[in-house]
């Protein structure tokens, strides 16, 4: 604890903005963190693992919950339920806190937070749960493969029983175990203002590990530092954070030189600078999307990357823009998904997104491409990518638009599995258009 802040307290409190109030957890915890920012770094690490551990796993923690107590989870207040999920996750996977040290900070959480009356209740299932957890039975993977992958790897059963049915079950079940492996944090050299090697330098000097990627030779994966804005090398825009089945978009495009470039929904802007820097600062680069809020978070990487030949542009890809049509010489459709391919990195998507919302993002994603496919040249290219693994969003698309717009043909498509080659699921498929 310092400055009288308990970060118990503050895991709570993100806990109740993700799972009762729909927030996104990834940036509830980075507020929290610039809010904190005076936190030691064994706090800060202390705070981000237990609020993303106990979200990531939550479905588990549920389950073991519900075993324990005659009060089942959906019953309980808001706040009971949380400060129980963030408990027993510190039972179960963090080993250096003390049982009765995890049981006597959530008793005093709910006292301090206004629930005196249900002490006694917390404290019993808690221990409880301490005391018989490991004799617990989780679901078998032979006779409920969904209920196993569901509880095991805290993946809604709709999800589990899709990828069993897309992949069979031994390849699901990679997929979910390697979404709660810890994965490294990759960037991109930005190649117009320092060259790799001394981007690692640098990094080196300000105290960070850096391990260079295989096949990218302006890519690294890094470690051993605090936050970003603690690093001048990022403040200065020498680099930008973006993982490796991302930066995979910009090489199948493979642009050249005084290419003009459509992103149709670019924000943040990782994608769109990527290219821009592969132009050598010749062409344009324009990066549009919908709302005034997403084109300045693209604005604010033009600006820290120093990039003159990309523009922010504020249009919905919705509606046909006639001033576009034959205007690009390769179209980026990064388009909505359910996101379902980088749940290591935001865990909560898994809980909001349903099989219905699934469906209508195929629908949002047929409605876009079928409007921006004119904006490409002929003989120019359409790269349609998203961050997710299933298959009516990728290739099941990718069939829909060909068939519906011959002028089109497949160069080359890519499903990346989380668990294989690259860090994130991603889908990547480059059309061209006929010349004639």
């Amino acid at each position: 604890m310092t400055n009288g802040v308990s970060v118990r307290e503050l895991v709570l409190d993100i806990l109740i903005e993700v799972n009762e109030k729909d927030q996104y957890s990834h940036l509830v915890i980075r507020d929290v963190l610039n809010k904190y920012q005076y936190l030691e770094k064994q706090e800060r690490a202390f705070l981000t693992r237990l609020a993303e551990g106990t979200i990531e796993h939550m479905l588990e923690m549920d389950f073991i919950i519900n075993s324990f107590s005659k009060v089942k989870v959906k019953k309980m207040k808001p706040l009971i339920r949380n400060l129980l999920r963030m408990s027993v996750y510190q039972l179960k996977y963090m080993d250096s806190i003390p049982d009765a040290a995890v049981c006597n900070e959530a008793v005093k959480l709910a006292k301090k937070r206004g629930f005196g009356q249900l002490r006694g209740f917390v404290n019993g299932v808690l221990r409880n749960i301490a005391r018989d957890l490991v004799n617990l039975n989780y679901p078998d993977p032979k006779h409920e493969p969904v209920s196993y992958l569901e509880v095991t790897y805290s993946i809604p059963a709709w999800m589990a029983s899709k990828w069993m049915e897309s992949y069979g079950f031994e390849k699901a079940e990679a997929i979910c175990a390697s979404f709660l492996v810890q994965k490294p944090i990759t960037i991109r050299t930005n190649l117009l203002r320092i060259t790799p090697q001394e981007l690692a330098e640098r990094l080196g000097k300000e105290g960070v590990t850096v391990h260079p990627v295989q096949h990218l030779d302006y890519a690294f994966e890094i470690e051993g530092f605090d936050y970003l804005n603690g690093l001048e090398s990022f403040n200065e825009g020498l680099f930008y954070v973006q993982d490796i089945s991302s930066m995979m978009v910009a090489e199948a495009a493979a642009p050249e030189k005084e290419n003009y470039i459509i992103d149709v929904c670019a924000a943040p802007g990782g994608k769109s600078s990527h290219l821009a820097e592969k132009l050598s600062g010749t062409g344009m680069v324009e990066a549009r999307d919908l709302t005034e809020y997403k084109v300045s978070l693209i604005e604010e990487n033009i600006e820290r990357h120093g990039l003159t030949n990309m523009k922010a542009v504020q249009m919905d890809a919705t509606i046909l823009d006639e001033a576009s049509v034959g205007k690009a010489d390769v179209l980026i459709c990064d388009l909505p998904c359910s996101g379902l391919g980088v749940l290591g990195k935001k865990t909560d998507i898994r809980y909001k997104m349903t099989a219905e919302k699934q469906e209508n993002l195929v629908q949002l994603q047929r409605e876009i491409l079928d409007t921006v496919w004119s904006y490409v040249k002929k003989g120019g290219t359409l790269v349609y990518s998203t961050c997710t693994i299933h298959k009516n969003e990728n290739e099941g698309n990718v069939a829909w638009f060909l068939d519906k717009h011959p002028e089109f043909e497949l160069v080359s498509q890519e499903q990346m599995l989380p668990g294989e080659t690259y860090h994130d699921g991603f889908f990547i498929a480059k059309l061209k258009r006929k010349s004639l």
